[in-house]
């Protein structure tokens, strides 16, 4: 009995195979020929049919025509398309009693050798080596966090409270790591007036007694509780001139030393020129 193969998945839509396996009364149709895109589907199903039948048989237009229910003219036509692309050679070859009797040559394979095609089948075509897998590119690597900015000067006071904090609370022990994160927050406050002890007691005021990440904890009060910029300095009130007295009018005015009004000035200008 022939096997069949239910172990080939099937698409989830579109054509199903569900092919059994023949070992008698099958025929061999190349793609090329089954899929061809210039030829109608009465060419490629005639093409298939003169491949099935045995040596010698009668094939001309009116015996195909009275096998199928398509006219002499289709299945004429369909024979056209099949010589057009050298599936089908029709040709008349003579008797040696004299007689010219049609002969039909059907291809497999347009061009191909006869020779060269029993060749093949006699010694089959190596099978070519299969590729191996290609090896899954490595993971690439997870991105490194940002490194906390590089001390400078002037982070050194901040850096320096953060270190001494473990001296006022035990719990509050920073890593260098943590305490480069963490000093510009501090600079920030020292900037705006604060003062270092006021500084450090904000930080170690009414620590959690589950503290598990103290550099977490300082981070968010540094930046919830920072004190307000110091208001700018009042400025001095500008100079006032005193005052003066005319030396031509005797009219009180201001400037920085005594001499003459601007009016007395102007009569005198007016005078010289």
């Amino acid at each position: 009995m022939a096997s069949q193969h239910p172990n080939v998945p099937s698409p989830a839509y579109g054509l199903v195979h569900h092919n059994v396996r023949l070992t008698t009364r099958y025929v061999v149709i190349s793609n090329a020929l089954a899929q061809h895109r210039e030829l109608s589907l009465l060419a490629i199903g005639l093409a298939t049919h003169l491949q099935s039948l045995p040596a010698g048989s009668c094939v001309g237009i009116k015996a195909i025509a009275s096998r199928f229910p398509e006219s002499e003219f289709r299945i004429a036509a369909a024979m056209r398309e099949l010589e057009a692309h050298g599936y089908l050679a029709r040709t008349r070859r003579r008797l040696p009693d004299g007689r010219i009797l049609p002969l039909t040559v059907s291809y497999n394979s347009p061009g191909a050798d006869p020779a060269a095609v029993r060749e093949t089948r006699a010694a089959p075509k190596p099978r070519e080596p299969r590729p191996e897998p290609e090896t899954p590119p490595a993971p690439a690597p997870a991105p490194r966090p940002p490194a906390p900015p590089t001390l400078t000067a002037r982070h050194a006071r901040a850096a320096e409270l953060l270190c001494g904090l473990r001296a006022h609370a035990p719990r509050l022990l920073l890593s260098e790591r943590d305490v480069r994160r963490l000093a510009p927050g501090v600079t920030a406050w020292l900037e705006r007036g604060a003062q270092p002890d006021a500084v450090r007691r904000t930080l170690c005021a009414d620590l959690p007694h589950d503290l598990a990440y103290p550099a977490g904890l300082l981070a968010h009060r540094l930046a919830a509780l920072i004190p307000p910029p110091l208001p700018a300095a009042p400025t001095a009130p500008a100079a006032v001139d005193p005052f003066q007295n005319c030396d031509d009018c005797d009219l009180a005015y201001r400037a920085p030393e005594p001499g003459r009004c601007r009016g007395c000035e102007a009569e005198a200008a007016a005078a010289a020129a």
